[in-house]
């Protein structure tokens, strides 16, 4: 009687350990909209990488120590749409947007609608889904992108102002993206807990150096190629099968 308390108990907790990365990452969204606020964008941006960090960790914490719950997994998925989401969309919208009236706030709901959208999607079909790759682009690509941006702009003495019309291009493409059939590399297939050799560590330590030379230009290039990978290979794709139904119908 005692151990089965015990254990309903036990049930009826969460795990800290996943979920504590989680919430880092949430108030890293929620301090990013604060700091766009008060028109600190280069605050705001960094805020948004360091919630991508902690999203990248929380998944992997829980797989790697079996603390995987569907509590963690809705709370990841809700700090996901404040801190890729709304997070994003606001900072844009703060930073460039608003001076373009209803297009501008138009432009920032779309990119949040698609950030929900791209989320429900992902969370309905996680069960059956192929691991290694997405349906669209993932919501912390999608922020890189457009915050990515605001970053790489402020940091070259670019007000919002002043590249307002391809600021709201940015953010509709990203938008569409999320909701997209594109398919992108999800990269979860890399295994953390087993053996690399040697050289593998010095490859981490090059990529950190090289972000470390420009971070909002390094960032803002790796999101645009990312973005552009699985379009670029979509196409590729597309225009194989087109040719592989043409040579099938030559052959009959």
């Amino acid at each position: 009687m005692g151990d089965s308390m015990n254990e309903k108990k036990r049930r009826r907790g969460i795990y800290l350990l996943p979920n504590l990365f989680t919430t880092a990452g949430l108030f890293a969204g929620f301090y990013a909209i604060v700091a766009a606020m008060n028109g600190r964008f280069e605050a705001a941006a960094i805020a948004i990488f360091v919630a991508m960090v902690m999203d990248g960790i929380d998944g992997r914490i829980a797989r790697m120590t079996n603390t995987q719950s569907d509590f963690g997994k809705e709370y990841d998925s809700l700090a996901d749409m404040i801190s890729f989401g709304i997070a994003p969309a606001l900072v844009m919208y703060s930073w460039a947007l608003g001076g373009l009236g209803k297009l501008g706030w138009l432009a920032a709901f779309l990119y949040t609608a698609a950030a929900a959208l791209r989320l429900a999607r992902f969370n309905t079909q996680a069960a059956s889904a192929d691991k290694g790759y997405f349906q669209g682009l993932a919501s912390p690509a999608a922020a890189a992108l457009v915050i990515g941006m605001v970053w790489l702009c402020h940091d070259n003495g670019l007000s919002g102002g002043d590249v307002a019309w391809l600021a709201l291009i940015v953010t509709v493409i990203g938008g569409v993206l999320m909701v997209s059939n594109v398919r992108y590399h999800s990269f979860k297939n890399i295994d953390l807990k087993g053996k690399v050799p040697f050289v593998s560590i010095l490859v981490v330590v090059l990529v950190f150096v090289f972000i470390s030379i420009s971070p909002p230009l390094v960032l803002f290039g790796l999101a645009f190629i990312y973005a552009s990978s699985g379009v670029i290979g979509t196409l590729l794709e597309l225009r194989r099968r087109k040719s592989a139904r043409r040579n099938g119908e030559d052959g009959v």
